[in-house]
Parts: C-alpha cells; structure tokens; sequence
C-alpha cells in the first residue's frame, strides 16, 4: 500500500485515564514522569507523536483560609467625604431655617423689603404696582408714577433746552442751575412724594399719606412755576416757561421753540399733577384717613400738654 493511503486526520482515540499513575502513563507515551504536560521534554529534540494528547494541566491548589488584603484607605476617605457632606447639608438647613425665621419676624412686624426692580436693565428703584397696590387704587398709583417720569423727562428737556440758549450766547449760569434742577429733581421727587405715596397705597398708612400732600404741593407749585418762569433768577431763562420763551424767542428762533416745548411739558406735567393730588385726597377723606389723623394729631397734643 502507498504511503499517501492512510489518512493523516484520522486519530486513533487513546482513552486516557486521569487517574492513572503517572509514571506507567510515562513509560508508555515516550515521555518523562514530570507533570508539566506534553509541552516538557528532557530530550529538546524529540517530536510529539501524531497520535499522542496534550495532557491536561495539574489544577491549582485552592486554599480556603486565604485572604485578600483590601486597602482600608479609601473606605476611610469615603466615609470622611460622607460625613463632610452630611456636616455641610445640616449648615445649609440651618441657615435656610434662620432665614425663613427672620424673614417671618419682618413680615410679623409689617416691615417689607423693597428690592429694586426699575428699570429692568438696570434696577435703581422698587416699583411693582401690579402686586403690592390693591386693585382699586393702582389706576391712580401708575398716572402718579406717569408724574414722576414726566417731571425727570421735563427737567431733562429744559437741560436741552437751557443748552442750546447758552451756546447761543446766555451765558453758562443759566446750565448749571439746569443742571442743579435735575440732579436734585429727579430723586427728590420720588424720595420727597413718590415713595411716600406708593407705600401709603400699600400699607393705607394715614401718616405716610400726609407726608405726600404736603410733598405733592411742593412739586405742583415748582411745576407751575417752571411754566410761568417769571425773570426772578437771571431773568427766568433757566427755565423753560412761557415768559422765558417768549424772551429768547425774539432772538433766536430755534432756542425759542426749544423752549416753548419746555412750556407745553411743564404745563402737562402740572395738570396731571392736580388730578393725581384731587383723586388721592378724596380717596383719602372717603376712607376715613383724615378722621384718623385729626385724631391721632389730637392724641398728641395731648400727651405733648401732659
């Protein structure tokens, strides 16, 4: 028979016993009584026959009393995180606590904190009608604040106005007191009757209400006087009124319509400022607050007397 008949993947199935004793096993297969397996020879040279298998590897030896070394480290940095955590979160809750008391003790004792919301862009005053004023009296409380924006707005145009006279040739006296109109105008007034008004609204204060009566006459009376600008300070022309206008208008024509439009602000301004000061006042007798305050005025007197 040809060397090519037999078939080169055909095996012969050796049964192998595991349990056999390893030096028989050895003796049989050629190969030395070390345990290493098929792989260990003591001849270097010396082939695996084709039809011999790999034995399996020794298991290794498993030992039940041995222990694995766990770092104690993290578990501590852990449990130093979790206890700093829980320190922090019992910080937070008490002063969460400390707040909300104290904020309960203002609200207890009437006391509001105004933050400043106007104008959105750039917040410099506390102005929220729609919330803090009852229904029936914000319609008055938004023309009074109409007011004070139209009295920033006419002293702002009578600085404009002031300007173009004294490039014209008035002279600088006339602008600087311009000036001194408006820095001390603008907040003055909503410190002066603004204020007071829209905290009186809010709190029906009889007190507060009083304070923006004689405040509020103060401003009607400049606003009519800002629109006659009678020559008493160097000739009225620091003030846009109709006398003033009808000076600077002979002239110069331009300086003479800037001013004449200073005339109509102060005249609108001064209108609205005599609705605003009748509806507030009959408000004021209807609900009973001037009763309130002859009385309280009456009180102390007589503890003054006593």
């Amino acid at each position: 028979m040809s060397r090519y008949d037999s078939n080169p993947f055909d095996q012969e199935e050796v049964e192998v016993n595991p349990f056999a004793d390893g030096t028989a096993k050895g003796k049989g297969s050629g190969q030395s009584s070390y345990g290493g397996g098929a792989f260990y020879t003591t001849n270097p040279g010396s082939v695996p026959s084709a039809t011999s298998r790999l034995s399996p590897l020794p298991p290794e030896p498993y030992d039940r009393g041995a222990t694995i070394d766990v770092p104690l480290d993290s578990s501590k940095d852990i449990k130093a995180k979790e206890r700093e955590l829980q320190a922090r979160e019992a910080e937070l809750k008490r002063r969460e606590q400390e707040l909300k008391r104290r904020e309960d003790a203002i609200s207890r004792a009437g006391i509001v904190i105004e933050e400043k919301n106007w104008p959105p862009f750039f917040p410099i005053i506390h102005n929220n009608i729609a919330k803090e004023i009852p229904i029936h009296l914000q319609s008055i409380q938004y023309v009074a604040f109409t007011t004070w924006l139209g009295l920033v707005l006419c002293l702002l145009w009578n600085i404009v106005a002031v300007t173009t006279a004294w490039i014209k040739g008035e002279g600088p006296t006339i602008w600087f007191l311009a000036i001194i109109y408006f820095i001390s105008g603008a907040p003055g007034s909503y410190v002066l009757w603004y204020r007071p008004l829209y905290r009186a609204m809010r709190s029906d204060s009889a007190l507060k209400f009083s304070w923006f009566f004689l405040s509020y006459m103060l401003h009607i009376a400049f606003c009519i006087f800002a629109a006659v600008a009678p020559p008493i300070i160097f000739k009225g022309k620091s003030l846009t009124g109709i006398l003033a206008a009808i000076d600077v208008l002979g002239d110069n024509g331009l300086v003479g319509i800037f001013y004449f439009i200073g005339f109509a602000f102060f005249c609108l301004e001064s209108l609205l400022s005599i609705w605003v000061f009748q509806q507030v006042f009959m408000y004021f007798r209807g609900s009973g607050k001037a009763a309130e305050v002859k009385r309280e005025a009456a009180r102390g007197t007589m503890m003054a007397a006593l």
